[in-house]
Protein backbone atom coordinates (compact mmCIF):
# COMPACT_ATOMS: atom_id res chain seq x y z
CA UNK A 1 0.00 0.00 0.00
CA UNK A 2 1.38 3.42 -0.69
CA UNK A 3 2.99 5.43 2.13
CA UNK A 4 2.62 9.31 2.65
CA UNK A 5 3.46 12.05 4.81
CA UNK A 6 0.65 14.80 5.80
CA UNK A 7 1.50 18.26 7.16
CA UNK A 8 -1.08 20.14 9.01
CA UNK A 9 -0.61 23.62 9.96
CA UNK A 10 -2.01 24.81 12.55
CA UNK A 11 -3.18 28.18 13.32
CA UNK A 12 -4.04 28.31 16.98
CA UNK A 13 -1.16 26.55 19.84
CA UNK A 14 -1.12 22.74 19.18
CA UNK A 15 0.11 20.67 22.13
CA UNK A 16 1.38 16.83 21.98
CA UNK A 17 -1.75 16.06 24.11
CA UNK A 18 -4.10 17.24 21.63
CA UNK A 19 -2.63 15.49 19.00
CA UNK A 20 -1.88 12.70 20.60
CA UNK A 21 -6.32 12.12 20.98
CA UNK A 22 -7.03 13.57 17.89
CA UNK A 23 -4.53 10.52 16.55
CA UNK A 24 -6.40 8.05 18.58
CA UNK A 25 -9.55 9.52 16.75
CA UNK A 26 -8.09 8.60 13.43
CA UNK A 27 -7.35 4.98 14.70
CA UNK A 28 -11.16 4.78 15.46
CA UNK A 29 -11.88 5.60 11.93
CA UNK A 30 -9.18 4.31 9.97
CA UNK A 31 -10.06 0.51 9.30
CA UNK A 32 -13.51 1.67 7.25
CA UNK A 33 -11.18 3.12 4.62
CA UNK A 34 -8.70 0.79 4.56
CA UNK A 35 -5.43 3.27 6.16
CA UNK A 36 -3.47 2.37 8.75
CA UNK A 37 -1.77 5.43 10.69
CA UNK A 38 1.67 4.82 11.77
CA UNK A 39 3.21 7.56 13.46
CA UNK A 40 2.83 11.00 14.27
CA UNK A 41 5.48 13.98 15.17
CA UNK A 42 4.38 17.49 17.11
CA UNK A 43 6.55 20.41 16.60
CA UNK A 44 4.39 22.91 19.14
CA UNK A 45 6.54 25.91 18.91
CA UNK A 46 5.71 25.93 15.19
CA UNK A 47 2.21 24.79 15.28
CA UNK A 48 3.27 21.60 12.46
CA UNK A 49 1.97 17.92 13.25
CA UNK A 50 3.27 15.32 10.42
CA UNK A 51 1.47 12.21 10.21
CA UNK A 52 2.74 9.43 8.59
CA UNK A 53 0.12 6.72 6.93
CA UNK A 54 -0.56 3.63 4.95
CA UNK A 55 -3.36 4.28 2.49
CA UNK A 56 -5.03 3.56 -0.63
CA UNK A 57 -4.87 7.07 -1.62
CA UNK A 58 -4.30 10.43 -0.14
CA UNK A 59 -8.19 11.11 -0.13
CA UNK A 60 -8.80 7.76 1.82
CA UNK A 61 -6.19 9.70 4.49
CA UNK A 62 -7.55 12.76 4.56
CA UNK A 63 -11.01 10.79 4.74
CA UNK A 64 -10.17 9.88 8.17
CA UNK A 65 -9.06 12.54 9.72
CA UNK A 66 -11.77 14.60 8.55
CA UNK A 67 -14.57 12.29 9.83
CA UNK A 68 -12.07 11.30 13.02
CA UNK A 69 -12.13 15.06 13.78
CA UNK A 70 -12.19 17.39 10.97
CA UNK A 71 -8.41 18.42 10.93
CA UNK A 72 -7.39 17.68 7.13
CA UNK A 73 -4.01 17.72 5.94
CA UNK A 74 -2.90 20.78 4.70
CA UNK A 75 0.10 19.28 2.43
CA UNK A 76 0.13 15.23 1.58
CA UNK A 77 2.83 13.83 0.21
CA UNK A 78 3.57 10.27 -1.28
CA UNK A 79 7.05 9.23 0.62
CA UNK A 80 9.36 6.01 0.01
CA UNK A 81 10.91 4.57 3.99
CA UNK A 82 14.75 4.31 3.09
CA UNK A 83 17.15 2.44 5.24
Amino acid sequence: MPLFMDVHHMTDKVSLDDVAQAHAADLAHQDAHGVHYLRYWVDEQQGKIFCLVDAPDAEAANTVHREAHGLVADEIYAVAEGD
